[in-house]
């Protein structure tokens, strides 16, 4: 490789990862506008796996924002993340292919908001599909593949002595 392939490839990366970090806190702020920015127009989403739907960006951006209204704090980590990139049809498009693990814990809402509301924890891992397009790279598809999930009761009180 050239350096400016190199380099490139270096500045792809750090954009394919943008998008990936830019997801995340559009999830977690439930900024549903941006969320279905990051998608090309006929971009997918894939929850099922989550128990939630699969659809297009819009339809799962209002699943989203309506089933994780019950959660006051969201904070996705999305780690591990490897970035295959990809050329389509003949070199007239660029595709990046994710695939990145995750830890979800959020804080069920019980309206006072207070440290003793249970925790919700649920981990997997994402496939994410992109494309470079005129407004740069954007999501076509993302599938959630959810491995495990945990409810916490109320917090013990602290022990005095």
């Amino acid at each position: 490789m050239t350096q400016r392939v190199e380099l490139a490839t270096v500045m792809d990366r750090l954009a394919v990862d943008d998008v990936i970090t830019d997801y995340a806190v559009a999830v977690d702020d439930g900024d549903w506008a941006a969320y279905r920015g990051l998608f090309t127009a006929d971009g997918r989403a894939d929850y099922r796996s989550a128990g939630g739907i699969e659809g297009d960006a819009g339809r799962v951006a209002g699943w989203l924002a309506e089933s994780l209204g019950l959660f006051s704090m969201r904070q996705h980590l999305i780690v591990n993340r490897r970035v295959r990139f990809g050329v389509l049809e003949q070199d007239t498009g660029d595709t990046a292919r994710v695939q990145a693990d995750y830890i979800n814990p959020m804080r069920l809402f019980t309206g006072d908001d207070s440290s003793t509301a249970p925790d919700f924890l649920c981990g997997g891992r994402y496939s994410f599909a992109l494309l470079r397009t005129a407004d740069g790279w954007r999501l076509c598809e993302v599938v959630v593949r959810e491995k495990w999930r945990r409810l916490s009761g109320p917090r013990p009180a602290a022990a005095t002595g």
